[in-house]
């Protein structure tokens, strides 16, 4: 056992190796959040979240391998991730008439860059609990940030065989009826749409509206248990 324990310690001092678990680690955890993004058409998704934590930890290992090489403080790349990921996250942000969309995107790529930072120190168990999170707190915030608009909210299943060719053409007949989408996303056959409104509505209406377009084959309404 204590060779075991020893082979595995001397494996994790090679660092080639050592720096292999840290890319794999950060594309997990910002694949995480990558994933929740992806699934609500954010500017910045999956790859783009996995490409920042990425940068990130080879970042935190450039710093740390030119202070072992040069004596140089090995913070200072680390510290220009930073402004970099801010030009960054200013191009996921869009401003619609009076909203600006795209802040929560914007600082979930801050996040992964910071999560990236701890895995490239090797503080791994922060990094962990930091995307677990974030997650979190991203998956409730639809819920959440409209609780004190009181919307009303219609959720919807769409079956079609190509849900990804019709989901723009959803989302027009969607915003058409003065409804705000709050989550779209699509599972298999499915596209599944989670809408609010603050003024009474005709569901019916929408439903049939949505299941005249071409590819549709059924539009089920999911009610709240």
């Amino acid at each position: 056992m204590n060779e075991i324990v020893n082979g595995f310690n001397t494996l994790l001092s090679i660092n080639e190796f050592n720096t292999f678990l840290k890319l794999i680690l950060v594309v997990i955890l910002s694949g995480i959040v990558g994933y929740e993004r992806e699934g609500l058409n954010k500017p910045a998704g999956l790859r783009t979240h996995i490409l920042v934590g990425i940068s990130a930890v080879l970042v935190t290992i450039c710093g740390v391998y030119l202070h072992d090489l040069t004596g140089s403080d090995s913070s200072r790349i680390p510290a220009q991730l930073l402004s970099g990921i801010g030009f960054l996250g200013a191009g996921t942000i869009l401003r619609d008439g009076f909203n600006v969309r795209g802040l929560t995107t914007a600082a979930g790529l801050l996040a992964v860059a910071c999560i990236g930072l701890a895995v490239g120190a090797g503080y791994y168990l922060g990094a962990i609990i930091a995307t677990a999170i974030v997650f979190v707190v991203l998956k409730s915030s639809v819920m959440i940030s409209d609780k004190p608009d009181h919307l009303n909210l219609l959720q919807l299943d769409i079956k079609s065989n190509n849900p990804k060719d019709i989901i723009d053409e959803v989302k027009m007949i969607i915003e058409k009826h003065d409804l705000k989408i709050l989550k779209i996303n699509t599972e298999g056959n499915s596209i599944r749409l989670l809408s609010g409104y603050k003024d009474e509505i005709d569901a019916n209406t929408v439903i049939a509206s949505i299941a005249k377009t071409d590819g549709v084959s059924e539009v089920v309404e999911i009610l709240e248990r």
